[in-house]
């Protein structure tokens, strides 16, 4: 992500809502129309602002122990419609249980806690994880 890792610092995602833009303008130059945003962990600063001002933009949310949950209220979460897939190992009790305690006040979401799996759950249990996936894709159409 840019600001992360090896990548140098970048200015504009000191601030939520410049984080909102550059994820908006990633999306419109992928000529994306209602994608599903798939967010694990460091990605939920990106993703949890979007979802909370533009979650009408999208189609589906998949957070996977996303960071950054708490920066947001219980009637924030409240007003988002978009249907979510909250994912996490259960070996991960730290983010994933502690987002789990703010997402789960997003009206129109299902848990899908993968067995044997930490924080990286995708990498932990894949064909769990894709499943899950999956399935929630599925019951989109």
């Amino acid at each position: 992500l840019l600001g992360y890792g090896d990548s140098p610092p970048a200015e504009m995602v000191a601030r939520a809502q410049t984080r909102v833009a550059f994820l908006d303008h990633i999306l419109q130059e992928l000529d994306m129309r209602r994608p599903v945003l798939v967010s694990p962990s460091m990605s939920g600063r990106f993703a949890l602002p979007f979802l909370l001002a533009q979650g009408d933009q999208l189609a589906g949310f998949v957070p996977i122990a996303p960071v950054g949950t708490k920066e947001y209220t219980a009637e924030q979460y409240r007003q988002v419609q978009t249907p979510t897939l909250i994912l996490y190992g259960d070996h991960d009790t730290s983010l994933g249980a502690q987002a789990l305690q703010s997402l789960r006040h997003l009206p129109r979401h299902h848990v899908a806690v993968l067995p044997d799996a930490g924080h990286a759950c995708y990498m932990d249990k894949p064909e769990d994880f894709h499943r899950a996936l999956l399935g929630f894709l599925r019951q989109l159409k």
